[in-house]
């Protein structure tokens, strides 16, 4: 696995591959790889010839400068992870390399990066949307897998990826779990014996409000009586659980098809987040 660090070896790197025809497929993470990566990468491997992974901690993602400098980082165990799972490239830019004295340009995603945890994290979603708008012009991948975790995440790049006419298949990969249901997460590192234990029952919670709503429960009710069931089990606070529109990220006020209830919360001083679909056997 050829390992890039600097932006001007990147293009020479990938040139080969380009004339060649080869298909290439683009596997962006943060780092501190798991299981949910790896997949990733076998997804990719699947749908191209080579697979580039990149490793950035996007400074500009974070509206926490704590949070930002306690993100687990593993670079040297990744890379291992990332050559045994058939990665043929990894780029692992610093930030003067993406975001060079005197970078001034942001990419924003108006409306759909809006509410939720817009709200919650401002000037979150402009982060994601500059970098991976950086990434993918800098390798232009054929296609691009995204873990669908962060659906909001992913609704956003599907969007920022039509708007500016890019030729690249942003395709979202399922959430992988662990065997209690956990979304896999870099973050869940962070989380004690105790919360860790505790952690679980956010996916169980949902998935009986997608029942509950799938089967006529009006959903504002419904996700009224979650929130509490969430703090009772531990959470809090509660920023969201919502019933929306899987595309638009709109709230929805009864069952309709491809609707998605997200939802983030903390459970002790680390902030999960998890979505699931809602779907109606009646439909």
């Amino acid at each position: 696995m050829q390992i890039i660090r600097r932006l001007s070896d990147l293009f020479p790197a990938l040139s080969p591959s380009r004339e060649a025809g080869e298909k290439l497929a683009l596997v962006p993470t943060m780092g501190a790889l798991h299981a949910g990566h790896l997949a990733l990468v076998a997804a990719a491997k699947s749908r191209a010839d080579r697979v580039i992974a990149t490793i950035f901690v996007n400074p500009l993602q974070f509206n926490d400068p704590n949070d930002l400098a306690r993100y687990p980082r593993r670079e040297e165990e990744d890379a291992a992870k990332l050559e045994a799972a058939g990665c043929d490239l990894l780029w692992m830019p610093t930030p003067d390399q993406l975001y060079p004295e005197g970078f001034a340009t942001t990419v924003s995603v108006a409306g759909i990066s809006g509410r939720w945890e817009g709200e919650h994290r401002p000037g979150h979603f402009d982060g994601v949307a500059t970098v991976v708008s950086k990434l993918f012009i800098a390798t232009m991948p054929n296609v691009a897998i995204f873990g669908e975790k962060d659906w909001q995440q992913l609704a956003v790049i599907r969007r920022m990826n039509a708007d500016l006419g890019l030729p690249i298949e942003v395709i979202g990969h399922p959430t992988i779990r662990e065997q209690d249901g956990l979304a896999m997460s870099s973050r869940n590192a962070l989380l004690n014996a105790d919360d860790r234990a505790k952690a679980p029952a956010m996916f169980q919670l949902l998935r009986e409000l997608a029942a509950a709503i799938a089967g006529g429960d009006e959903p504002a009710a419904a996700i009224e009586r979650t929130i509490a069931r969430l703090v009772e089990a531990g959470f809090g606070p509660v920023d969201y659980v919502a019933y929306v529109d899987g595309d638009s990220l709109e709230p929805l006020d009864r069952y309709r098809q491809n609707g998605r209830l997200i939802a983030a919360a903390f459970l002790g001083n680390v902030r999960l987040i998890d979505n699931v679909s809602v779907i109606s056997d009646t439909v």
